[in-house]
């Protein structure tokens, strides 16, 4: 515990100060010469630093059914707090994700992630949260890929919690498959209420695209149902192909 207890007090420290040096530079050059591209390549260099520091690695299986050129809704269960950067790693390299307001806290990594094209969510006001939807299915008619976690918490060990309708109305109304993801490992690197990081192999698995053309918005239980039982078989399936 102590190794890595070390290991991952040297993680936060080394990433905090990676975000307050190259968020602002990042920052500036992304709005002076509209390089929003330069905004994942940081974001995807602190998220391997990150995981070399800790010792966590992960290993995919379904690649063949990653979406070539177009854009598409990737729709995973969630486990832990490492989840999110393992997938915006793993699955696309210019990864748009919708997170929670109450991220907006952190001053420099909000900004920046806002100026990358994420967009924030207000659980707390039906409202809001419904302009962020179409915002969201805006920029993913424009060619921009989203990440969504539809429990939106992490769940119980070996549970899907029930699944929020925002992710799947956005890809609907812009007319994008759906990815289904299964991610395993992420309660080992990071258990629930501490802090430290484990090493651990995480297994993430892509399930085959579910189309949504042509559907409306009357669809999306059977959307959300068919989305689940996929996740759910990935879950189950413990044949992987890592690399």
């Amino acid at each position: 515990m102590l190794i890595a207890a070390v290991r991952s007090a040297v993680a936060y420290l080394s990433l905090g100060l990676y975000v307050l040096i190259a968020g602002p530079v990042g920052m500036l050059l992304a709005l002076l010469f509209r390089w929003k591209s330069l905004l994942y390549v940081l974001g995807h260099a602190g998220v391997r630093v990150g995981l070399s520091l800790t010792g966590i690695r992960y290993r995919m299986a379904g690649t063949e059914h990653l979406p070539r050129g177009s854009a598409a809704v990737y729709c995973a269960n969630h486990e832990s707090n490492v989840d999110p950067p393992i997938l915006f790693e793993a699955l696309h390299p210019r990864m748009h994700m919708l997170y929670k307001s109450e991220f907006d806290a952190i001053p420099i990594l909000a900004r920046a992630i806002r100026l990358g094209g994420f967009i924030p969510v207000d659980r707390h006001n039906k409202e809001a949260a419904m302009h962020s939807i179409d915002a969201g299915a805006e920029s993913l008619r424009s060619g921009n890929s989203f990440l969504i976690f539809p429990e939106g918490t992490r769940e119980p060990a070996g549970e899907l919690l029930p699944f929020k309708k925002g992710g799947f109305i956005m890809a609907i109304k812009a007319g994008a498959p759906i990815v289904p993801v299964s991610i395993q490992g992420g309660r080992a690197a990071m258990r629930k209420g501490s802090w430290i990081l484990w090493p651990t192999l995480v297994t993430v698995k892509v399930g085959e695209p579910i189309s949504t053309a042509g559907l409306d918005l009357r669809a999306r239980d059977a959307l959300i149902a068919q989305t689940r039982e996929r996740i759910m078989a990935l879950r189950e399936d413990r044949a992987t192909q890592g690399h």
